[in-house]
């Protein structure tokens, strides 16, 4: 850390220096422009850099599939706006997996093909993206599925099971989104300035989006475990409906409080949300004595049900641990 004393010029301008070091690392000279972006009671300051396109080269030799599909995720995540993979000679299902790739990120499109590589490019203007849309989004998504999951399960609805598991693909989608916007944030606080929110906002919405994300994944779960399931008896059926509800309330409610701007009734619904999580063992404990007695595997995979509605719950309450610190008092 260094230290700089203010001074007065010309009767009402304050000035500071910078640090040399700092100027020269950062090509700050004489003339340069930087910006300073006001935080609350901080002032970041940062050169100004021109409007280029940030590029990123990966050699993708000998990577397939999932491999291929995490690696491409992995670089559209950490920001950068044009993709280059290069490989002695990209093979027709390194293409296939790419084109996958592109269709599961929002903004990506595919701008070059060679033989030896493949340029990606993101076409999303950052000002046109909204995490407060896309964690929206992302609710009604991970909240439907789950209802239709316990709706597929109970009433033996294998396409409704499919449709399920289908709609994981557009949670994930908006889940890296939100990911890129945030890691963007980190690194530039000018992307702040375009998304309209603080840093400390975007990390509470970057937080709550990894849980739903989670429920998601759990919604995807009950639907495989109910193509796997032939008829639920009726208790237990009602019970995994119950189960399901009262889960459901603690997502709602959790949800509520983190988009709620008031900061006395955020906090008064993330403490309803967090005393809503008190019923959930009772119940789990309550359909589990009805399904101990039924066949091994069905009900070894009705147990797997319980535990991801459980589950769904708990990230519920992390997301109204998060409203609290949201909308509890700055330092």
């Amino acid at each position: 850390m260094e230290t700089r004393k203010v001074q007065v010029t010309g009767g009402s301008t304050f000035t500071v220096s910078l640090p040399k070091d700092w100027a020269t690392d950062n090509g700050v000279s004489g003339g340069s422009v930087v910006e300073f972006h006001p935080e609350d009671d901080a002032l970041l300051l940062t050169p100004r850099r021109d409007e280029e396109k940030v590029e990123g080269t990966l050699d993708i030799s000998g990577l397939e599939e999932r491999d291929l599909m995490r690696a491409v995720v992995t670089m559209y995540v950490s920001g950068f706006d044009i993709i280059t993979l290069e490989s002695s000679r990209v093979t027709a299902a390194q293409r296939r997996t790419i084109r996958d790739a592109v269709q599961s990120l929002v903004g990506l499109e595919v701008i070059g093909e060679t033989s030896e590589r493949v340029r990606l490019q993101d076409l999303l203007d950052s000002s046109e993206l909204s995490l407060h849309n896309a964690i929206t989004r992302m609710r009604l998504v991970a909240v439907t599925m789950l209802q239709d999951a316990v709706a597929a399960l109970v009433e033996n609805d294998a396409d409704l099971a499919t449709d399920v598991i289908q709609r994981d693909d557009d949670v994930d989608r908006l889940w890296s989104m939100v990911s890129r916007v945030f890691r963007s944030v980190l690194r530039d606080p000018a992307a702040a300035a375009d998304v309209g929110l603080d840093r400390e906002t975007c990390f509470d919405y970057h937080s709550s989006a990894r849980q739903l994300e989670r429920v998601a994944d759990h919604a995807t779960k009950i639907a495989t475990h109910a193509q796997e399931l032939d008829e639920v008896p009726a208790d237990a059926a009602t019970g995994l409906e119950n189960l399901h509800v009262a889960a459901e309330e603690v997502i709602e409610t959790a949800m509520d409080a983190l988009l709620e701007d008031d900061s006395e009734e955020a906090t008064r619904m993330a403490n309803d949300a967090r005393r809503q999580i008190e019923d959930i063992d009772p119940q789990a404990r309550e359909v589990d004595a009805l399904i101990r007695d039924l066949d091994p595997q069905q009900a070894q995979l009705l147990g797997l049900v319980v535990d991801s509605l459980t589950r769904a719950a708990d990230y519920g309450g992390n997301i109204a641990e998060t409203a609290l610190q949201k909308a509890a008092p700055r330092p």
